[in-house]
This record gives structure tokens, C-alpha cells and sequence, in this order.
């Protein structure tokens, strides 16, 4: 049974409906195809005029187009060689239509055989949709397990190293990384949530961040970011290159959660993308219009031609084309930062920033206002 949505009905209704003024017009129906077991299609009613509670007709075979009639004749409903259904049209007199008539018909059949494209493809990908959705909740549910097993785990070791500093230290990394992991499956679940969190306002803003991976407002820098340094000065250890945290972090209290997300993009780019050895590093500045958070590297600098191309969503450059990666880093920080007042630009060299810092390399340098503006509207 073919499944059709109230808007496509409406539609269909709608189209009907304008030969009302048409008095050689006395009945219209529109058919769909559907595929049966015996290969050819039939066609199935799903729409007439007028609306007088006469029941919609039987599934016909899609021969009976071809079938002479004087009173009813069939427009096909087609895309390019693929047939989609038919419009029946029943007339008061028998013989040719008149030009104006079959000119009007011959558009309503285009229309509705438009209609009929894009309800299909609705149909489609609301099935996708639907298909995506359940995976998700299977995958979030799924991944709670191991993060659970990892979290205890992590306390079991955490107690057994009770006097061990440097290992210890190791341990409540694993641990923050681990409730790092829980808030994005939380954002995740919650995005697949059938009831949305925030109300949509009417000049809403789309939504950067799903709710839970920001805020909340008012959060020291010193808290989501504590457990990224952690992070950092490990994966400087693994790659063996020098790594500069800063000497403390800027007084700051705003979205919190959202800078976590700008500097840990910045810091995957700079590992990743610098050459092995170069040294890496968090340098932060307060002054009297904001605060400075920039992430450097030593290694060569980015192509004159790419220093704003690399900000555009799902553009790369050229050291970072072989390497894994969405190119969507970039443009989802920046558009953070402007978010909350601020920007993120690039500055070459770092010592441009600081002289303490080197003389070559790239510094991306998130600049935020002393006086955070409130987040905006979002939708989900």
C-alpha cells in the first residue's frame, strides 16, 4: 500500500481543485505506481475531485492507460523514462479538448508529477533518516559500556598507585579524558532526543555546539582546560617533541566549554599537521581590550595563498591533504570564537605574539573579550 504524507495529499488537492471554474471537467483522479510481485506496476488512487465522498476507485493495471475511452483518458505522470503514476480525466462531452483545456491539463500533470519526484525523495530520505537515527541510539547505548568499564578501571588503578605521583597523575588524565568522552555520547544522545532541549527563538542562530559541550557560563578557563594540557603534554611525550604550556591561564570566565573545543581542535591541527620534532605550545596574555589564548608550532610556515583558505569549511591545506581529517576544525573554531565576541586568526611568526616565543612557525591566536557576550539563540 503506497504511504503518502498529508502535505503531498494537500497538494495533490490542491492542484485538483483548479478546474473547478473548467465546466467541460467532471471528475479528475491521480494514481500512483506501485511495483507489484508480477513486475508491471499498477496504480493505485490517492487523490480526486471533487471531494464528494464518493470512495477512490480500485488499483488499475498501468495498460489501462493505453486503453481508448472517449469520455476518460489518462496523462501519465513521468520522470524522464520512469513512470510514476497517472492522471485520469473524465470530461462531460466526448471528443478532442479544447486547446486551452489541454494545455491547462498537460501543466497540471507536470506539477504533479514534480510533486510526486519530491515526495518520493522526502520519503527516501526520511527513511535514512529514520535508519541514521536508530544506528545512533544503538552506538550511544552501545559505547556506554566500555566508557564505563574504562572509568572503572581507571578508579581501580587510581587507588592501587595511592602513593605514586608521576603514575597517578597519568591516571586522572585517562579519568577527565574518560568524562570528556561521556559529555560528547550525553550531546550525542541528546541530539537524537525526540523532544528538543531549547525552544526555538524567532531570530535563532544555528547551533555550533550541541548544548551539552558548552557552558556553563561563568566556568574558570582553569577547569575544562586543565584535562586538554594533560592531554597535550602526553601527546608531546608520545611524538617526542618539546611542549610550552603556558605559565597560568588568562582570568577569564565566559563559555568555558566552548574555548575547551577552539583550543582542542587548534591542538590536534598542531600535532598533527607540524612536523615530528617541531615544538608545540599554549600561550596565553591578558590585556586591557581581552585575553590571548594562541596555539604555535616551530615547523614551516603555512603558504601565503592558504592562511584564509584553511578557515573555510571542509578546505584543507596542503601539508594536511594525506593525512585523515574532515577540514571542518577550522571553520567550526572560528565560528566559535565569533560566537563569543571574539575571532581566530593566524599569526606568523609566533614571536609576532611574544618574543619569548619562536622565531618561526604558525601561532593561531583566539582572541576573546574581557566581558564575554551571552550566547545567542539556537536551535537544535
Amino acid at each position: 500500500m503506497i504511504q503518502a504524507s498529508d502535505r503531498f495529499l494537500a497538494l495533490l488537492g490542491h492542484q485538483l481543485a483548479q478546474v473547478a471554474d473548467c465546466p467541460e471537467v467532471c471528475s479528475l483522479v491521480v494514481y500512483l505506481a506501485h511495483a507489484t510481485d508480477q513486475g508491471a506496476p499498477s496504480l493505485v488512487p490517492v487523490a480526486r475531485w471533487p471531494v464528494d465522498g464518493r470512495a477512490l476507485e480500485a488499483s488499475v493495471g498501468a495498460g489501462s492507460l493505453r486503453v481508448p475511452s472517449e469520455a476518460r483518458r489518462w496523462l501519465p505522470l513521468r520522470d524522464g523514462p520512469l513512470l510514476l503514476g497517472a492522471l485520469q480525466v473524465e470530461t462531460v462531452a466526448v471528443g478532442p479538448w479544447s486547446e486551452p483545456l489541454r494545455r491547462r491539463l498537460q501543466a497540471m500533470a507536470l506539477c504533479l508529477a514534480d510533486a510526486v519526484v519530491l515526495e518520493r525523495e522526502g520519503e527516501r530520505l526520511r527513511r535514512r533518516l529514520d535508519l541514521q537515527d536508530q544506528q545512533l541510539k544503538l552506538l550511544v547505548h552501545q559505547l556506554r559500556n566500555p566508557l564505563t568499564a574504562l572509568r572503572t578501571f581507571g578508579q581501580l588503578l587510581l587507588r592501587r598507585l595511592d602513593k605514586d605521583g608521576d603514575n597517578r597523575s597519568l591516571v586522572e588524565g585517562l579519568l577527565a579524558e574518560e568524562r570528556q568522552l561521556q559529555r560528547y555520547v550525553d550531546a550525542i544522545h541528546a541530539i537524537t532526543d525526540p523532544e528538543p532541549q531549547i525552544a526555538p527563538a524567532v531570530d535563532a542562530q544555528p547551533l555550533l555546539l550541541p548544548p551539552l559541550l558548552s557552558g556553563p557560563a561563568g566556568q574558570p578557563l582553569a577547569e575544562p582546560l586543565t584535562p586538554l594540557l594533560q592531554r597535550a603534554a602526553a601527546t608531546a611525550t608520545l611524538q617526542g617533541r618539546p611542549w610550552q604550556a603556558p605559565a597560568c591561564l588568562p582570568d577569564w570566565r565566559g563559555d568555558s566549554g566552548a574555548v575547551a573545543e577552539i583550543l582542542a581542535n587548534l591542538l590536534e591541527n598542531a600535532f598533527r599537521y607540524s612536523p615530528a620534532g617541531e615544538a608545540v605550545g599554549l600561550h596565553g596574555a591578558s590585556g586591557p581590550d581581552g585575553i590571548v589564548l594562541a596555539v604555535w608550532d616551530g615547523g614551516p610556515a603555512i603558504d601565503p595563498q592558504e592562511r584564509e583558505h584553511i578557515f573555510l569549511k571542509g578546505q584543507r591545506g596542503r601539508r594536511g591533504r594525506e593525512l585523515p581529517g574532515s577540514g571542518i576544525g577550522l571553520a567550526l573554531a572560528r565560528d566559535l570564537a565569533r560566537s563569543l565576541g571574539g575571532d581566530l586568526d593566524l599569526v606568523i611568526p609566533p614571536a609576532a605574539l611574544d618574543p619569548s616565543l619562536p622565531p618561526e612557525g604558525n601561532a593561531f591566536q583566539l582572541r576573546l573579550p574581557l566581558n564575554p557576550v551571552p550566547p545567542a539563540p539556537t536551535v537544535p
